[in-house]
């Protein structure tokens, strides 16, 4: 039977499978030679069949009895010992980082008898109590679900009667009284005294460990950073090191580059004594790293040559927590460090030129979605601001928005359309949802190591931590400024992510440096440079194109210096809105043939200027044209108002006018789904010269531009065909229209004529469909609705929160592609279309086509080109060349 339970020294960071990236990453550095406490890894499968069977699996027991046994040996000690007490931690560590969403335990094994022991071993009363009253509190809310704000209003109570902000002024008496009035919380609010069982302890708290990958903020994280919720997470047993056991002695975190800018030199926090929980919490505000220097300089050398270590070992920017005891270092985790989108590119772009990646892994190493995180907008440099404080830099961005203080505003708020800042002294994991609701975050404490900086980064939020100046009153919802100023909820402030400045009142924003780059502007500015840089090495590297989605001259030029090489999707009913609809009407309620003709006639010079226009625009690149798809009685009056309005006509003694007419009209076209009624090529045939206008005006615009001396390459797109009969019809009629252009206008005119795949009847039937379409395009958007079975304007705010909870899907099918189902129709259509037709040009042009883990399955199944929208046309360039490197 395979082991549920491993030493630090038997594993690698390879694993983190099974033991979790924080087990593996522990055993890497104990592998080369790191001072790492001992201790041992409870692996991701013993979580999960613990979730899965409600209870710990036979054998688990008796191998952390046995590790529990070599590691007491190792330490020569025993767990909780009255005399000589080891003491464990107890920390979560699934194979994806999810800063602060599961539980930690410190201290486990200490109780009445232990914590002398402890005291008699360090020659230090203060510190044994304040280890004890630490376990209590931690054990107390995450293993026994006591509110852990009581905790914390103790602490604070018991501060202001001492007159002191600071819990190291607290000494060893007012310490006891926090352990008894500790463990009076725990006795009250469970029923039952703090277990004294230093192995009951760390079963109860390993347990606890395992339950919190399924609290609430733990699966809003993974939905939110789209993390499977089946992975489940190890648990880390290790030998406890004292960072709160005098001045002598602190916490830190550091990192080996700037996670803000990713500029290179010495960036992380320190706190003096004090354990690692309290750095993060922001429950005082640390020092700078570069500081432990001046107070500890033997562990500054040691720790600094460590971080070079890491770094050249990981070959990326890594995330240290560290421990100092006594004046001697210890390394208590190690990652690779989330960063921020631009810190992202300028790291990628720095370890390139010191020859530690090449450009192939600098591509690796970025995204899709920073970079559009970097093509956000930030604060106009002319704009009037006024500032109120400046905290730390901790994820830049611009964030404009109404002041709330907590998570139930944030997201109640942000439901209505609302923008809005939360704003805390420090955030807690308990914030994750008015966090990811929120537009910017804001803390009056805390580094860029605290918990608002780390999860704020990772989920590419606008945040500002540590601004001192303000003092956070959640119960009267006021922001105080220093000197005076209040700020109540509802109030718009502007957050400076890149700056760390906090403004009053609203800031204009402007283009990022980088979609100014995009555009064409000369912008010298070294995160533009870098990105420039991946850009170019992405374009040389990928294999499919990205086209784009566009219905006008201006968006098609827009997503050409955006770098697209096409137009994968121009739809044609857009056209066919504002002063043009009344054509349309007269088109729907025409009594005969001529009526029709004459309709038609209006509308093609209207059409022709279309798309001469966009054919300019995109000279030289292929231009995807849809014929007009949605059904017809959506470019018809209301119901109610036309019959209004016919009653008003009888009333008048006239039985025969256009309103009649168009009541008719409007009666005979309604349908009780129309999206599976009347529309695409049904439409095509059932009202004779409409696909033909359409066709001439597309290659008539074409002739003219090739005769002025252009390059134009239509393709003319047949939607929702079902059957290869419904498409020759259509084909039939086009290639028909393009002969006759080609004799009037003395020019050869290249196009393709195909269709797109948005049935599921037609991605079964796709190799007969395939004898006569030169090309297919997906149509993602339908293809999801037609297989799923949804609406999708109605399915997505009944019920998919509900779907999304009970993990029916990860993600909304609409937003990311369903591989399983639409993704098996794409693929089995791609294949057997090819089977049939070796030369099928083959693409998608549904919203998917810009999401990057959707980009990657369609690289994969070996479509030629992704088409979205122009905004999203860097992004599905870079994660082309990210599907194409692997």
């Amino acid at each position: 039977m395979a082991s549920f339970v491993y030493d630090f020294a038997d594993g690698d960071r390879n694993q983190k499978d099974l033991l979790g990236g924080k087990g593996a990453n522990l055993a890497e550095m104990t592998r080369i030679g790191l001072p790492v406490p001992p201790g041992f890894t409870i692996t991701t499968e013993a979580c999960k069949s613990f979730l899965s069977l409600g209870k710990e699996p036979d054998g688990l027991a008796d191998e952390v009895a046995s590790h529990l046994s070599a590691l007491e040996t190792a330490m020569g000690r025993r767990l909780g010992d009255p005399a000589d007490p080891l003491l464990v931690s107890v920390r979560s560590g699934a194979k994806f980082s999810m800063p602060g969403m599961m539980d930690t335990v410190l201290n486990v094994g200490l109780n009445d008898e232990s914590v002398v022991g402890l005291a008699d071993q360090s020659s230090d009363e203060r510190f044994a109590v304040d280890s004890y009253r630490r376990l209590l509190g931690m054990f107390g809310s995450t293993v026994l679900s006591v509110d852990d704000s009581l905790f914390g209003a103790e602490l604070d109570a018991l501060k202001d009667r001492r007159g002191t902000a600071n819990d190291l002024d607290l000494d060893v008496d007012d310490l006891r009284e926090l352990v008894t009035t500790y463990k009076s919380l725990i006795r009250n609010h469970t029923g039952s005294d703090f277990p004294q069982d230093p192995r009951e302890q760390l079963d109860l708290a390993v347990r606890a460990v395992f339950d919190s990958w399924n609290t609430g903020r733990a699966v809003l994280y993974r939905r939110q950073e789209r993390i499977p919720q089946d992975l489940g997470t190890a648990v880390n047993v290790q030998a406890m090191v004292f960072g709160n056991r005098g001045m002598t002695s602190g916490s830190g975190v550091c990192f080996t580059r700037d996670p803000a800018s990713g500029a290179q030199g010495v960036y992380g926090d320190y706190l003096q004594n004090a354990q690692g929980e309290d750095v993060v919490a922001g429950l005082r505000n640390t020092v700078s790293l570069a500081d432990l220097e001046t107070i500890d300089k033997p562990s500054y050398d040691e720790l600094l040559a460590i971080m070079e270590k890491l770094e050249n070992h990981y070959l990326d920017m890594c995330d240290i927590e560290f421990t100092i005891e006594d004046a001697k270092l210890w390394m208590l985790q190690t990652r690779v460090g989330k960063r921020t989108p631009g810190a992202a590119f300028r790291i990628a772009m720095h370890m390139v030129d010191e020859s530690l990646i090449d450009m192939d892994e600098a591509v690796r190493r970025v995204t899709g979605a920073q970079l559009a995180q970097l093509m956000f907008p930030r604060f106009d440099d002319d704009a009037e601001r006024t500032l109120i404080a400046t905290g730390m830099n901790a994820s830049p961005g611009a964030a404009v928005g109404k002041i709330v203080f907590d998570s139930d505003t944030a997201v109640a708020l942000a439901e209505k359309g609302e923008d809005v800042i939360l704003v805390r002294q420090e955030t807690s994991p308990d914030d994750l949802r008015g966090m990811v609701a929120a537009t910017g975050i804001l803390t009056s404490r805390g580094g860029k190591t605290s918990h608002a900086a780390v999860v704020a980064r990772g989920m590419g939020r606008t945040c500002v931590c540590g601004a001192e100046a303000l003092e956070v009153d959640v119960k009267s919802k006021q922001l105080r400024v220093r000197g005076g100023d209040v700020l109540r909820e509802g109030d718009v402030i502007s957050i400076d992510g890149t700056t760390g400045e906090v403004f009053a009142g609203a800031v204009a924003v402007s283009d990022s440096f980088v979609v100014r780059h995009f555009e064409g502007e000369e912008v010298h500015e070294d995160l533009v440079s870098s990105v420039a840089r991946i850009m170019e090495h992405a374009d040389a590297t990928r294999r499919m194109q990205v086209r784009t989605n566009a219905d006008t001259p201006e968006d098609a030029a827009r997503a050409r210096r955006f770098g697209a090489q096409g137009i994968g999707l121009c739809r044609t009913e857009h056209m066919f809105l504002g002063d043009r609809r009344s054509l349309v009407e007269d088109l729907i309620v025409a009594d005969d043939e001529a009526g029709q003709a004459a309709a038609l006639d209006a509308l093609l010079p209207l059409q022709r200027e279309d798309f001469t226009g966009i054919l300019e625009a995109m000279d030289g690149l292929p231009v995807t044209i849809r014929l007009i798809d949605p059904p017809l009685h959506e470019f018809l009056p209301d119901f109610t108002e036309v019959s209004v309005a016919v009653a008003l006509e009888d009333e008048r003694g006239n039985s025969d006018t256009d309103h009649h007419r168009m009541l008719d009209a409007v009666t005979r076209l309604h349908e009780q789904n129309p999206m599976l009624g009347l529309r695409g090529v049904r439409l095509g045939i059932v009202i004779p010269g409409l696909f033909k206008m359409q066709a001439r005006a597309i290659l008539e615009a074409a002739a003219d531009r090739i005769a002025g001396g252009g390059d134009a390459l239509p393709e003319i797109m047949i939607p929702l065909v079902a059957t290869v009969r419904e498409l020759d019809l259509v084909k039939d009629e086009i290639e028909a229209v393009c002969d006759e252009v080609e004799d009037e206008r003395g020019v050869r005119i290249p196009h393709k004529v195909g269709t797109m795949i948005e049935l599921p009847r037609a991605a079964m039937t796709a190799a007969e469909i395939a004898e006569s379409a030169e090309f297919f395009s997906f149509g993602t958007n339908d293809l999801t609705q037609m297989t799923w079975g949804f609406s999708r304007d109605d399915v997505e705010a009944a019920f998919f929160s509900t779907y999304l909870d009970a993990g029916v899907f990860g993600v909304s099918p609409f937003e990311s592609l369903d591989t399983e189902g639409v993704g098996r129709l794409v693929r089995h259509a791609a294949r057997t279309g090819r089977e049939a037709r070796p030369d099928l040009h083959l693409g998608i042009c549904g919203e998917h086509g810009g999401d990057p883990a959707s980009i990657h399955f369609f690289d994969e199944v070996g479509l030629d080109y992704v088409s979205c929208s122009p905004f999203r046309v860097p992004v599905a360039r870079l994660e082309a060349a990210r599907a194409t490197l692997g």
